[in-house]
């Protein structure tokens, strides 16, 4: 057995608890008598202590099992919640997940004992009326372990009742030869032990660190297969005592106790061995004293609570995900090439049955294409769920008093935009903490509520989730960021008094600029708005600021839902094809050319009491025209209404080709500074087709 098979459900799992525990602590901060929170905490800590445990990671198991010492005198109501115990127990979240980290990035726990935060815990301990209980329980435990030879009188050793074939016989001499010790050891497993097979490996895997195991009884792989009583025997080579091994194995979870002696080759024999009976053992097992009553209790119910969770899910690796979408991407470029296919043999050319075919297989293709998208998409929630957290300590660092409002967790989106929509959303929930919310006594002077609102809402908005991010502070000072601008040589004092709200404030994200005032952990080192608005933007996204000075400021993040495969419409621009992705599509003009208008020396046309300005993409794009003379005494435009925000533009373009499910293809690293294409697309034909970001031409 290797424990690094299981190292990624370990991961998985750990973070869960890791969030459910830290979901539990806020409450409990505010309900402090709360039992069902309390004892959730409990079988949280208990099965993060198991967990790490059974993957071999002491550091992480000692201090979650002290974590679940302070809860087990909590839930007993001999240490009562305060402030002080809220704030180590963040602590010890903190350093589980840099252990977390740690064995993400190593496959290891590190060498960080936390003995600090370890001797917090004990003092909570102590320092309560009636703790007395648990230090003893602790000793007890370590008692449990300390080193023995001698067995207890109702553990035998029961190594050497077995039958014995030459094999093993040469093995035990040939360990002999070579000047090392050979002993016979027993290990119990606690009869409450759910996972027998999995602790019988971890005393095997503890014992090969100072030994070599050379004989199995029952064999390793009816252990592995839990085909064995509660307890198995080893005969192993080393050059260490005794009391080493034995502790070895005794160090490990669930582990009752181990017995045994050194052997030579001539006990092997069955006369010289040792004479006891079947019955007795089998006695002898019978009585054996359960020494862990408490964690065997709670062993026993957190496995139950944890398998009404895993059964409703199931998890599945993003790069198998990948290969899926990959496959449904080229049965769709199979089916544009059918359709393409069937359009130049003619409208009448071909049977029924193939045009019946191909809208078989253009049905099958989408619910294929829905079908793995839905497998793609999770709930945001498991990115915003650590936010209320990080609003707490900043509230603390700051001297603060504020609270995060979230709505619309439940909202989906793609796996791949999640995964990197976390760090962008906590630049903006700390640059509204630290920027945007007044200090308390300014907010009491401007009439406002003490506790300053932070609030994050999302939402699905056609193809786009929405995830809003703002403040009832301050809002944007744009005088301020204005003089900013003059003073780093953005703008000259002329300029700058033409610029409207929205350009100024765009002078926020720009690489370096920052309007904090001193450099602290939160902020002021200018890297924040530029970061998020180049990760927002490489996701497909855009990123909007609405602002009122006094009242507060809100940013808009929109996003696309997925990233992979999007309806678009193909236009024509001279004989070159390009897509626009159809959730930015407002709607499909044809203007009389005498309708367009100057403004500022730029094109706009007015549609419904609305100024649009109008893109030329043939000159956006250098277009070649073959007749320039007959492009510019066009008495009609075909313009397609583009929307950004609250934003429109009109994209003219020669011929409407039509809508179409497209492919998105990444151009790599070739023409990334052109940030007008968003991609590209192979059409039914084998043609290649650029698709045009909307955001970006607006």
């Amino acid at each position: 057995m290797d424990v690094s098979q299981y190292l990624e459900i370990f991961i998985d799992e750990t973070s869960e608890h890791i969030q459910s525990l830290n979901d539990c602590i806020m409450n409990l901060e505010q309900e402090p008598d709360n039992k069902d929170t309390i004892n959730e905490i409990f079988r949280a800590a208990h099965s993060l202590k198991g967990m790490a445990g059974t993957m071999g990671f002491k550091r992480m198991q000692h201090l979650t099992h002290d974590m679940e010492n302070v809860f087990s005198e909590v839930r007993n109501d001999k240490v009562k919640v305060n402030g002080e115990m809220i704030d180590v127990l963040f602590q010890c979240l903190d350093a589980i997940e840099g252990y977390l980290e740690t064995i993400k990035s190593t496959s290891d726990e590190g060498t960080e004992e936390n003995e600090a935060i370890i001797t917090k815990l004990n003092e909570i301990l102590n320092n309560a009326g009636g703790a007395a209980a648990p230090a003893p329980a602790k000793e007890e435990a370590h008692e449990e372990k300390a080193p023995e030879s001698a067995a207890p009188s109702n553990f035998e050793e029961k190594f050497l009742d077995a039958e014995f074939n030459d094999a093993d016989k040469q093995a035990v001499k040939a360990k002999e030869a070579e000047g090392l010790k050979v002993y016979g050891v027993t290990v119990y497993i606690d009869q409450k032990c759910l996972l027998k097979s999995a602790r019988a490996f971890l005393v095997f895997k503890a014992i090969e660190e100072i030994g070599t195991i050379i004989y199995y009884n029952p064999s390793s792989q009816d252990i592995e297969d839990e085909k064995f009583d509660f307890d198995f025997n080893l005969f192993v080579a080393t050059d260490r005592s005794l009391d080493e091994i034995l502790n070895a194995a005794k160090n490990v979870l669930e582990i009752e106790t181990a017995v045994g002696r050194e052997i030579s080759s001539s006990d092997l024999d069955n006369e010289a061995g040792v004479d006891m009976s079947k019955e007795d053992s089998a006695g002898d097992i019978k009585n054996v004293p359960q020494v862990k009553t408490q964690q065997a209790t709670s062993g026993g119910k957190a496995p139950a609570n944890k398998q009404a969770v895993t059964s409703r899910t199931v998890r599945v690796d993003i790069e198998k995900l990948d290969t899926l979408m990959n496959q449904v991407s080229e049965l769709i470029i199979a089916k544009n090439s059918l359709v393409s296919i069937s359009s130049a043999e003619g409208a009448g050319g071909q049977s029924q049955s193939f045009t019946e075919q191909i809208e078989y297989l253009e049905r099958i293709t989408t619910m294929l294409h829905e079908s793995v998208m839905k497998a793609r998409m999770v709930p945001i929630e498991s990115v915003v769920n650590k936010f209320p957290r990080m609003i707490r300590d900043l509230s603390k660092t700051l001297n603060k008093k504020m609270e995060l409002v979230m709505t619309g967790e439940e909202t989906e989106l793609d796996r791949t935009v999640v995964d990197q929509i976390g760090d962008p959303l906590q630049h903006l929930l700390r640059n509204s903490a630290d920027h945007g919310l007044e200090p308390d006594d300014v907010r009491i002077k401007r009439g406002k509520p003490e506790t300053g609102k932070i609030f994050l809402n999302a939402y699905q908005e056609g193809n786009n989730v929405v995830i809003e991010v703002g403040d009832d502070g301050n809002g944007i000072d744009t005088q301020q960021v204005k003089q900013k601008a003059i003073e780093r040589g953005l703008v000259t004092a002329d300029q700058a008094d033409t610029l409207s709200q929205k350009e100024i404030i765009d002078f926020l994200f720009m690489p370096g600029f920052s309007m904090a005032k001193k450099v602290s952990d939160i902020s002021g080192r200018g890297v924040g708005l530029d970061v998020v608005k180049s990760n927002i933007e490489a996701l497909g996204g855009d990123v909007e600021v609405k602002s009122t000075l006094g009242e507060g400021s809100k940013f808009i993040v929109r996003l696309p839902l997925t990233l992979a495969i999007i309806q678009a419409l193909m236009v024509e621009i001279e004989d070159e094809k390009y897509a626009i992705a159809l959730g930015s599509i407002q709607n499909i003009e044809d203007i009389p050319a005498s309708d367009v208008k100057y403004v500022q020396a730029k094109e706009v046309i007015t549609l419904r009491g609305s100024v649009i300005p109008l893109i030329r993409l043939d000159k956006m794009l250098d277009v070649e025209r073959k007749d320039p003379e007959a492009e510019e005494n066009k008495t009609n435009l075909t313009v397609v209404i583009v929307k950004k925000g609250d934003n429109f533009a009109g994209l003219v373009v020669d011929r409407l080709m039509g809508q179409q499910e497209i492919v998105i293809k990444s151009l790599g690293k070739y023409i990334n500074n052109n940030k007008m294409i968003s991609g590209a697309t192979i059409l039914g034909d084998g043609e290649v087709a650029l698709i045009l970001d909307a955001n970006t031409l607006i």
